[in-house]
């Protein structure tokens, strides 16, 4: 399999990239904004190509981060959109500064990733956008995450709009509503709050899901959530 893993440097992301890379046959790109954290990945894997990638600056590194892709993959097979940013601040106190780098990072940049490789997709490929119970219709909101929340719920709705346009091409597109993870942006976003699942459970949930989900699903916003902040 050729995977993608946009945002993968700590995380959930960091657990996927080591499930998936325990497969041999699997080759992965892995995109993140911090060097020193994709330098220690590459360190470990030989099936593994990483690329400094930030969203909020996308167009400008677009043509570098295509060359890239194109150097190691003719095709992709998974690509699974985890990049995320959180700031948690109410919505009069945040900045516009602020603010446009949440949507940059969780709508406007994994939109333009999937649009930049959509060429590489083929019949039976799988995007799997990562959103966030904050952002799924109905559940419960939180003070201070009104932009990201927001973000959150555009890449979902997004999910919808590319199945069905990609739906003819055999690509499935679907997105996975998290719930609350121990991971280090729910510790900065909560201080002091345990989360009932690790971010290892929830990547090994993931990996499955971007194997074999889209034989099952396309379109589909699914929460998966023992609990959410």
């Amino acid at each position: 399999m050729n995977i993608i893993v946009n945002g993968g440097t700590r995380g959930i992301g960091r657990e996927l990239v080591r499930l998936f890379s325990e497969d041999s046959s699997n080759r992965l790109i892995v995109t993140g904004r911090n060097e020193t954290a994709l330098n220690s990945l590459s360190a470990g894997y030989l099936n593994l190509k990483i690329i400094q990638l930030d969203l909020t600056d996308y167009e400008r590194q677009s043509p570098r981060f295509l060359s890239e892709v194109m150097s190691f993959f003719d095709k992709v097979d998974i690509l699974i959109n985890m990049a995320g940013l959180l700031i948690n601040k109410d919505f009069a106190d945040i900045t516009g500064k602020e603010a446009r780098a949440i949507m940059e990072t969780n709508f406007f940049g994994p939109a333009a990733v999937i649009k930049t490789l959509k060429p590489f997709f083929r019949e039976g490929s799988h995007i799997i956008n990562i959103s966030s119970m904050g952002g799924f219709q109905g559940a419960s909101k939180y003070r201070g995450l009104s932009y990201y929340s927001a973000s959150k719920a555009a890449i979902a709705c997004l999910t919808e709009c590319l199945a069905e346009e990609f739906h003819e091409s055999g690509i499935s597109v679907n997105c996975l509503a998290i719930g609350a993870v121990q991971t280090e942006m729910v510790a900065e976003a909560f201080p002091g709050y345990k989360a009932p699942v690790q971010p290892k459970e929830m990547a090994e949930f993931i990996t499955g899901f971007a194997l074999t989900g889209n034989k099952y699903f396309n379109g589909k916003i699914l929460p998966v959530a023992v609990s959410n902040p």
